[in-house]
């Protein structure tokens, strides 16, 4: 009787175990999605630095071509990623870009004066398309980009790689949740010493200076901290160190954005000094960034509540790639998207208006 009972038992045990795995065993045989394919528009540093090398991690995505407007920087992708070098294309091919049915995403990495170009040649091949930021130099060409999106039936998401990055994403979630209380008093400055000729100095490929460079993720901090666009700015240029290099553009400035509850951001930006900080503070508590805010590794971030954070090791270009491809793929709903990318430009638009008047500017979003 006890050999019996024992052997009931196992029995019993061994079917439990077969019913308990048997899902696993079934989600184990079911396909895997299909990883979309991307290609690189404009070989740059970023492109090759980190673009490329977390292309080689990402679950979603995969590089499968190179645009490029030399060809020996293509190929070496194309033997580092193991994709074909007939997917190397000059930016006049786009015809062979649309044929070419493995590319679903182009992500644009050029200068910002010719994202529109870029942007609407992409479209015009069939492609979904990330575009660095800032999307362009103005919002007029933002607009233009988001209509041919729509009328090519094809998304667009904006290169905000901070959108997917758990210190910043702390920041949205105290913001929304208001655990400090609505963050009243934001401080941001961003900036490198920049002593060398460079696209970034030139109008017509730049748009702007420092703040179409760096500029740019002070005002997306603060749109983060305040959980609401901006209603005004009042802006000044400040005197130029260089100003045998700084020709075209802004070296430094500083402005202030005004939001409806009464918050007020100040905001400094410029290529004289290697700034990165954050600070913006509520009734309850503080979320601070020292340098390095808004680089892509080893972020400075705390709060008053928890000290300095730790989210462990890894690549924010990863998180911002998957993301954007699984979107795209599911045909979910994303937040870094071309309108996001024009509100931007809105504000810039308004800093630049601002220092050209000297007087403050209401923003208009419509």
């Amino acid at each position: 009787m006890h050999s019996s009972r024992r052997q009931f038992l196992s029995t019993f045990a061994t079917a439990t175990a077969a019913f308990t795995f048997a899902p696993r065993l079934l989600a184990a045989d079911e396909p895997k999605p299909r990883k979309l394919g991307l290609a690189l528009c404009g070989l740059g540093s970023y492109s090759n630095g980190e673009l490329a090398p977390a292309l080689l991690e990402t679950a979603h995505v995969k590089l499968v071509a190179a645009i490029t407007g030399t060809r020996a920087k293509g190929e070496k992708l194309a033997d580092s990623h193991g994709f074909a070098k007939t997917s190397v294309y000059g930016y006049d091919e786009w015809d062979k870009i649309a044929a070419n049915k493995d590319i679903d995403i182009v992500y644009v990495v050029t200068p910002p004066g010719i994202h529109a170009q870029n942007v609407i040649a992409a479209f015009g091949a069939g492609k979904h398309v990330i575009c660095e930021k800032p999307m362009a130099i103005s919002a007029a060409e933002c607009d233009v980009m988001i209509a041919a999106g729509k009328k090519a039936g094809k998304r667009l998401a904006i290169g905000y790689r901070l959108h997917f990055d758990p210190y910043h994403q702390e920041l949205v979630r105290l913001a929304k949740t208001q655990e400090f209380g609505p963050f009243m008093k934001i401080k941001t400055a961003n900036g490198y010493t920049l002593r060398r000729k460079s696209w970034r100095i030139e109008k017509k490929l730049a748009g702007g200076g420092a703040l179409t460079d760096m500029g740019i993720y002070s005002v997306h901090a603060c749109c983060m901290a305040a959980d609401a666009n901006p209603i005004s700015v009042i802006a000044k240029e400040l005197p130029k160190t260089q100003p045998e290099l700084f020709t075209e553009v802004e070296q430094a400035l500083e402005f202030r954005l005004e939001f409806a509850n009464g918050a007020v951001a100040d905001v400094w930006s410029g290529y004289d000094a290697n700034r990165a900080e954050l600070y913006a503070e509520g009734a309850k508590g503080w979320f601070k960034g020292e340098r390095p805010t808004f680089s892509y590794r080893n972020l400075n971030i705390s709060t008053s509540a928890k000290g300095k954070l730790d989210f462990g090791i890894f690549r924010q270009q990863q998180r911002h790639m998957d993301g954007v491809a699984a979107a795209f793929r599911d045909n979910q709903p994303l937040s870094c998207n071309g309108e996001l990318g024009r509100r931007d430009m809105v504000i810039i638009d308004g800093v630049y208006e601002s220092i050209k008047t000297g007087k403050k500017v209401e923003l208009k979003y419509a």
